[in-house]
Parts: C-alpha cells; structure tokens; sequence
C-alpha cells in the first residue's frame, strides 16, 4: 500500500521553523526568513483550495522581500543614522519587514492552534 507523504504540510512547517531559525540575527538570517516565508506560501499553494489564506500569504510574503530588499539596499550605501549623514526616518522602508515576519508568525500559531483544536475534537 502506497502512503501519499503531505508535502505541503512539510513545506509549511519547515517554513515556518526557518522563520522562527531567522530571527535569531535579523540581518543575516532575513535571508532564511524570506526563504521560510516562500515555503510557506508554496506549501499554502499546495494545499488550501480556498485561495483566502494564500492571498494573505503572499502579501507576508511580498512584505518580507521588500523589507529584506531594503535593508540590503541602507546596508549596501553605509547604513543610516549615526555619522553616515542619513536621519533616522531612513530606516522607514524596513518596516515591512518585521510587520512581515509579525504576521506570518500570527497566522501560523493560529493555523497550529486550529490544527490542535481539530485533532483533539475528531479523537
């Protein structure tokens, strides 16, 4: 008998570990929460017919990328703020990315909090 493996199950917690991995150093590991993100996003493709969740997933999705393009972007020309010449407010177009990650980390506890809900109603 052939088991079927629940790929988009994997990709999603896998993502969501990575995310979760990541913010352990924001800067460098803004690359493996990107990553995560898309996994979670392919794995909520994969997954859901409804398309509500995957809409709200490839908004976190596109946030992470334009916080993480930004702060490679400040990095890349010297930063902000301190002696570099810059204000703070520079600093502005990486907000997307921790409101990003915020919301990503909201909808998966609240996918594993449904997820334990139902394995404990149907047991």
């Amino acid at each position: 008998m052939k088991t079927r493996v629940p790929w988009p199950r994997i990709l999603v917690i896998a993502g969501g570990i990575a995310m979760l991995a990541g913010i352990v150093d924001p800067l460098e590991g803004s690359v493996i929460i990107l990553a995560g993100s898309g996994l979670v996003t392919l794995g909520t493709f994969l997954a859901i017919p409804g398309r509500r969740l995957l809409v709200y997933w490839i908004c976190v999705f596109i946030l992470i990328a334009v916080g993480v393009g930004a702060m490679f972007g400040l990095s890349a020309i010297g930063g902000f703020g301190g002696t570099t010449g810059r204000s703070m407010w520079w600093g502005l177009p990486i907000l997307p990315y921790p409101v990003g990650w915020i919301m990503g980390m909201v909808s998966l506890a609240a996918r594993l909090i449904t997820s334990i809900r139902h394995s404990y109603a149907v047991s």
